[in-house]
């Protein structure tokens, strides 16, 4: 609810979606909203070029969301309330110095995203002491005029560095071609030297290596795999994205117009080798970053890699640990009596092809994502398949999710500017949207979850009634995509328990909490990943390890922990995240990567204010 009390700080997330009714307002009629945005823009500007904070607190709303992405805090931050806001402009702006704040009137829209709620949207450009941003804004109608809900400035790019958006060498003199890439993939002389080390060379790693790439830095990717995209060849034959194609394209490089909207995983394992060499991207395979150490003073980094079976030791002032959410360890659970079991145990990561189990009786273990892929290649490849359902999932189909995604990301769409207009909605703000819109996929999937319901598959709406949004954030699971798998359980294809709870294995299968037994040949628990920071353990020890913070789950701001920003340990960096995820947030760790060689920013100097 509106808070009123003066000394009693809005609550995010407890954040309400602007409508008129909240608002106190009737809906307004005859909106000019070019002229009003020119208006509010107008005395925004000035009061921010000349940092005058009360008259910029006085043009929001008191419950506005100000996201800021590097350019005012060199962090990722959503700053709630004009009561914190002040603060935060008080303290940024006299350093951050703003100019050349520009509106983009073509930009200007009015929107109603729903019957009781209309806003106008707008972008706008700026430039801070040390670099260029772009920005977006939402003005709501109030009691006292229309004022900012939201409000986004966003570092782009470096002034004096080279451009994020890449740019094309103009040098015709190629001789020699040949002899200059192999020097720059065996770091050969110091000129060759990286300056970051990034451990993982899958879709994250490759994509912050494009973006430092771009910057004019030189990074090496160091990955154990034999290829390029061997962790995607190792996935189950029938893995696939569960995202349209043009919501997950790569920078600098876009997927090709033929592909299929749902790519199998062995073609965007290939296409992330293509990837690799044609934006030259220096990349160690087979290798094993196996020890990493810090100076104290100068922040620069021992690592140790094993390569061809020698060690080897680099210097580089940054390391980026780009190994996936959950680090690609598995979450196994503890089951007592395993030692008894006589049948095949795996985790899903390791399950390759449902054919190894033809004709045997398997239970996979978990109710999301791969637990109904690997249910639904089991049971095409002849197994007996009953699918233990542990607590509730929220299911979409994939042509509803293309629903939601649809406005920013389709065939043709700028992936750019899309992810700077999805930007601009923090999670706790399109929480409040995502409530609804899942109404409206509930009745558009009503016949999947009917089915579902009817064979006693427990369903939920996910976090905070949101749909997938926040899972993402929080977890990066705890849902299915739907592209075909529920229908195995609706068409009893594929058996499904969830009465009781697993108790122990028995020497033939599991016995569970209300006397139940299933008889398995085979368990594979589709249970997720550990938490990040193991993976990153046995490469930086246990008192570094101890030092980082969370690396996924969202803060109290709704933003995604230790991902991209501050991970608690000077210049050490993670990368995760889905394809656009690492799409979008590659450009900001690189830019902060860049600051920080470029001698613009010490890497310590945040926002820290609440």
């Amino acid at each position: 609810m509106f808070a009123r009390a003066t000394d009693e700080l809005p609550d995010i997330t407890q954040a309400s979606l602007p409508t008129f009714l909240f608002l106190g307002v009737t809906p307004p009629e005859d909106i000019d909203a070019l002229s009003t945005a020119r208006t509010w823009f107008h005395r925004f500007s000035n009061a921010l070029c000349a940092a005058y904070v009360d008259t910029i607190t006085a043009l929001c709303f008191r419950e506005v969301f100000w996201r800021d992405l590097l350019a005012l805090t060199w962090d990722i931050r959503t700053i709630y309330s004009t009561q914190r806001v002040q603060p935060f402009l008080a303290d940024r702006l006299s350093t951050a110095k703003i100019t050349e704040v520009k509106l983009d009137e073509a930009s200007v829209q009015l929107q109603k995203p729903f019957e009781d709620v209309v806003w106008i949207q707008a972008e706008y450009g700026f430039e801070t002491e040390v670099g260029k941003g772009k920005g977006m804004f939402r003005l709501i109608p109030t009691p006292d005029g229309w004022k900012a809900h939201a409000i986004m400035t966003a570092l782009e790019d470096l002034k004096g560095a080279a451009s994020l958006s890449g740019f094309m060498d103009s040098d015709t003199l190629h001789s020699g071609w040949e002899a200059r890439r192999k020097r720059e993939v065996e770091c050969t002389g110091d000129e060759m030297q990286p300056k970051v080390i990034i451990i993982g060379a899958g879709l994250c790693g490759l994509l912050l290596a494009a973006r430092v790439k771009a910057l004019g830095i030189k990074s090496l990717l160091v990955d154990q795999n034999v290829r390029i995209g061997d962790t995607w060849r190792k996935r189950y034959d029938t893995c696939c994205l569960h995202s349209p194609v043009w919501f997950d394209q790569m920078p600098y490089l876009s997927f090709p117009t033929t592909w299929p909207v749902f790519p199998h995983a062995y073609k965007l394992a290939d296409w992330l080798e293509t990837y690799a060499k044609a934006l030259e991207l220096d990349v160690w395979t087979s290798s094993e970053v196996t020890h990493a150490t810090q100076d104290p003073a100068s922040l620069l980094w021992s690592v140790e890699i094993i390569r061809a079976g020698k060690k080897q030791t680099l210097k580089v002032p940054h390391v980026v640990f780009a190994v996936g959410v959950g680090g690609g360890v598995p979450k196994m659970p503890t089951i007592p009596g395993s030692d008894v079991y006589k049948g095949q145990v795996l985790h899903a990561s390791a399950f390759k092809i449902g054919r190894d189990f033809t004709g045997k009786k398997v239970v996979v273990v978990g109710a999301c994502t791969s637990a109904f892929d690997v249910c639904s290649n089991l049971y095409d490849s002849g197994a007996n398949v009953t699918m233990f359902q542990r607590s509730s999932t929220y299911v979409v189909s994939s042509a509803a999710v293309g629903v939601v995604l649809a406005p920013l990301y389709h065939e043709g769409s700028d992936p750019d500017h899309a992810d700077l207009v999805g930007a601009s909605f923090p999670n706790w703000l399109a929480r409040g949207m995502h409530q609804r819109v899942r109404v409206g996929l509930a009745e558009m999937d009503r016949e999947i979850l009917e089915g579902l319901k009817s064979v006693g598959f427990r369903l939920n709406s996910g976090m905070d009634g949101a749909g997938f949004l926040l899972l993402a954030g929080e977890r990066l699971g705890g849902f299915y995509p739907d592209v075909g798998g529920s229908k195995y359980l609706i068409d009893h294809k594929v058996k499904l328990k969830n009465d009781a709870q697993i108790k122990e294995f028995s020497a033939s299968g599991l016995v569970f909490n209300d006397g139940s037994s299933l008889e398995a040949d085979a368990v594979i628990f589709a249970t997720g990943y550990a938490d990040t920071r193991e993976a990153y353990r046995s490469v930086l020890g246990d008192q570094v390890t101890e030092k980082l913070s969370p690396l996924w789950g969202l803060d109290d701001e709704g933003e995604i922990r230790g991902s991209w920003r501050d991970s608690g340990v000077p210049r050490l960096w993670c990368m995760a995240g889905n394809l656009a995820m690492a799409r979008f947030f590659s450009k900001h760790l690189a830019l902060q990567i860049k600051a920080i060689e470029d001698g613009v920013w010490d890497g310590f100097d945040r926002y820290d204010g609440h």
